[in-house]
């Protein structure tokens, strides 16, 4: 599982040192792809693999979900860290998701994000809030 958050910073390749504790999980290979809200995913290759399956079922319904798909799929990368956990961004997907120097990379359980810091930071505020109204979210446990 994935979780925290980690202030990191590409070099001048357009690398991004993943966590050293995220990084036994993705020994086997994973996927960076385009994700919701403008951010990067990183799956490790079995999560990927479920997340390729919705996006397939969902590509049948219509276009939109098939445009969907296909910037899913055609953006993906299959990657494995080298031994200093640096992973390549490409630049279309650090375009996507408008890198600049200053990266986040966010645990969430299941895959890791890397947002552009002061993205990242807006989004972080939303989330503060949502959890003090806590009206409309369920409690998660907490």
């Amino acid at each position: 599982m994935f979780l925290g958050e980690h202030q990191h910073s590409l070099d001048a390749k357009g690398r991004v040192i993943l966590p050293a504790r995220f990084r036994d999980q993705l020994e086997g290979g994973a996927v960076m792809s385009k994700a919701l809200d403008g951010c990067l995913a990183v799956y490790p290759m079995e999560e990927f693999r479920q997340v390729a399956d919705k996006a397939r079922e969902a590509a049948q319904r219509g276009p939109a979900e098939r445009q969907a798909a296909r910037a899913l799929f055609s953006g993906a990368v299959e990657f494995i860290p080298d031994k200093q956990g640096r992973v390549a961004v490409p630049p279309n997907l650090r375009e996507f998701a408008g890198l600049t120097r200053e990266v986040i990379v966010a645990g969430m359980y299941h895959r890791i994000e890397i947002w552009d810091a002061e993205r990242f930071r807006e989004r972080d505020r939303e989330g503060d809030a949502s959890i003090l109204a806590a009206t409309d979210i369920p409690d998660f446990g907490m």
